[in-house]
């Protein structure tokens, strides 16, 4: 489960803002997770609480906000929703699409005391 690890450096991101920042304790994560990042939202729910125990995230609450998938068909010249990597255009059927979203994952907002 490569999940624990990706939260264990979501933690890591936490105690560095906390340190440049001067925040005690942070209440809410906001956490955006691409469709397409092969990242399960429900195994970093899982991971989270055992993540931040001990830490300044301890007790927080982790939001998870899902981005979808998003490329640019060569074909159509157009941006398009993507169901999946290196699927088809879902308007030409071509597969000459560059992903452009939906890959990524990363922290978004802080809810801090």
């Amino acid at each position: 489960m490569h999940e624990m690890s990706l939260t264990e450096g979501v933690v890591e991101i936490l105690r560095e803002e906390g340190r440049k920042q001067g925040f005690a304790r942070v209440k809410t994560v906001w956490l955006e997770i691409g469709t397409l990042s092969s990242v399960e939202p429900e195994a970093m729910e899982f991971c989270f609480d055992a993540a931040t125990r001990g830490t300044l995230a301890e007790g927080a609450r982790l939001e998870i906000i899902r981005t979808p998938g998003q490329g640019w068909c060569l074909d159509c010249e157009k941006t398009v929703p993507l169901a999946e990597r290196f699927g088809a255009c879902p308007d030409c059927g071509g597969y000459h699409v560059q992903m452009t979203g939906g890959d990524e994952m990363r922290v978004k907002e802080l809810e801090v005391e």
